[in-house]
């Protein structure tokens, strides 16, 4: 499958947006980690900004900025959001609740609690009708949303929106479950070149190729640390401005392997 990248969003420490992460990725700036500061979206009303998640925030902050910087109107795109585990804040919120004496869970937080929460707050934000897909896939799920995502803007023959973030779980389960970091980002997919499209991605599948580390080590721990960073590599060969192969796992000892040019 062939694609075309229209826009970029991302979100990690140190790594505050596309414009403030690029020259780190291609490697012309120094990486220094920082902590991450979320903040609800605008495009969302009053009241629904006071009822967003950090996940919920880190899911639209990154796709906001990949739409805006692709031109394209929110409300005609079809989305893809891939996590790992979803909310574990609110999981964790819940579950302390149910071992409690009271026992009442509120129905703003059961909302938040499911696995497609950030897929409606997006829809809500963007007036969208468009079709969503919400998935995981564990470790591999940044790979398997872009699958997922270039698979239907080939069949729709249409721009899909791919949104991947993660963020640390509370430390009961943390214990269980550790991710070290805040990190999400996101892809504007089109079937078609546009003379807004910043580089073509060719994906194909294997079970032979190595998976793409990241050069530098403060990088590689944090692609190691958050499932959504596994997206890391790709970033950088985006950000490098030169043509590069990259190869994510999958599951099952597969590989999708890209090919990415400017």
């Amino acid at each position: 499958m062939k694609l075309f990248v229209d826009g970029i969003g991302l979100c990690g420490p140190g790594l505050a947006d596309w414009v403030q992460g690029a020259p780190i990725l291609a490697g012309s700036a120094m990486y220094h980690p920082a902590p991450v500061t979320l903040v609800p979206s605008e495009l969302l009303p009053p009241a629904e900004r006071r009822r967003m998640t950090e996940t919920v925030k880190l899911a639209l902050a990154v796709g906001s900025e990949a739409v805006a910087r692709s031109e394209r109107q929110a409300e005609a795109l079809p989305s893809v959001f891939t996590s790992s585990g979803g909310d574990g804040a609110t999981i964790t919120d819940i579950l302390e609740i149910l071992a409690s004496e009271e026992r009442g869970v509120s129905p703003t937080r059961f909302h938040n609690s499911v696995h497609n929460a950030p897929s409606g707050y997006w829809s809500i934000a963007t007036h969208s009708r468009e079709s969503s897909t919400s998935l995981c896939a564990h470790d591999f799920s940044f790979a398997a949303g872009l699958l997922e995502a270039a698979s239907l803007a080939t069949s729709e023959t249409k721009p899909v929106l791919l949104v991947a973030y993660d963020l640390p779980y509370p430390a009961a389960l943390h214990a269980a479950r550790p991710i070290q970091s805040i990190f999400g980002t996101a892809l504007l997919l089109s079937p078609a070149r546009e003379s807004r499209s910043l580089a073509t991605l060719t994906l194909s599948l294997d079970r032979e190729a190595a998976e793409t580390t990241m050069p530098d080590p403060a990088l590689e721990a944090l692609r190691i640390g958050n499932p959504a960073a596994r997206a890391l590599p790709v970033l950088a060969a985006l950000a490098g401005g030169a043509p590069r192969r990259v190869t994510l796992a999958l599951m099952a000892g597969n590989r999708l392997t890209l090919e990415v040019a400017p």
